[in-house]
């Protein structure tokens, strides 16, 4: 198994931030730090398995590298920690949609918790061998929800609507699609007819999330012959079984 590589972004290489560098070296990651600029984090995302933000106090929410990292980790193949005071990790955490910082650390921080942390989640970069799934939902918070639950187990992306998520197939590939029924512009029928209209999507399985469990609504989602449909009230433990059985199957 590779190294897993851990970026810690902060204002400036402090002592504590040089310490923790050693720490998780020793600890057999590797690990480097790297200002809070766009380009230089940019440069170095690619090669890196979990993003650790670190706020000394000083240094404020920078928005441009938060809606930076919102974009770029949003498929869920790399982890951010936030560590810093409650007040600057929470404000921080609100630059970004539900779902994209995994765990945050108190400051003055425990490193031997945050290591434990990052061994406990195992490698992040060996998510390529999981199933992707896409969540496609105008509903953020649910989404976000769904991706939490998710995330353990399988790649997952999310599009906020049918448009975005037909935007991010022409440039990634899915081995399901959870697509939510009734969205605003592109509702989840008319997204399911483009699918199914191309033929690099047309075989991509399609599970629709419903919020409706009367018989008129469930009729109406099964006579688009879906893989599968869910309502939304589905728990995290089901929805974890009927994924699995539904891969197992596959």
């Amino acid at each position: 198994m590779r190294t897993v590589s851990v970026m810690i972004v902060g204002e400036k290489e402090s002592f504590l931030i040089r310490t923790l560098v050693k720490k998780l070296k020793d600890s057999g990651f590797e690990a480097y730090f790297c200002n809070t600029v766009v380009d230089k984090i940019s440069a170095k995302l690619a090669d890196t398995d979990a993003v650790i933000w670190y706020l000394d106090g000083v240094e404020s929410a920078k928005p441009l590298v938060a809606h930076f990292l919102d974009d770029h980790l949003a498929d869920g193949e790399k982890s951010l920690i936030l560590i810093g005071e409650k007040n600057e990790t929470n404000e921080l955490a609100r630059h970004f949609k539900p779902g994209i910082v995994s765990e945050t650390f108190p400051r003055p921080l425990q490193t031997e918790q945050l290591i434990e942390y990052l061994q406990r989640s195992g490698n992040p970069g060996a998510t390529a061998a999981k199933k992707t799934i896409l969540i496609v939902d105008d509903d953020p918070a649910y989404m976000g929800v769904i991706r939490d639950w998710l995330r353990g187990s399988y790649k997952v992306a999310m599009a906020n609507s049918g448009l975005q998520a037909i935007k991010w197939l022409g440039a990634n590939s899915a081995d399901l699609i959870l697509l939510d029924f009734e969205m605003p512009v592109t509702s989840g029928p008319q997204v399911l007819e483009m699918l199914r209209s191309e033929e690099e999507t047309a075989s991509i399985p399609v599970f629709f999330l419903t919020g409706r469990n009367d018989k008129e609504s469930v009729m109406q989602v099964v006579s688009l012959k879906p893989e599968n449909y869910l309502l939304k009230t589905i728990q995290r433990d089901k929805l974890l079984e009927v994924l699995g059985e539904f891969f197992r199957k596959a």
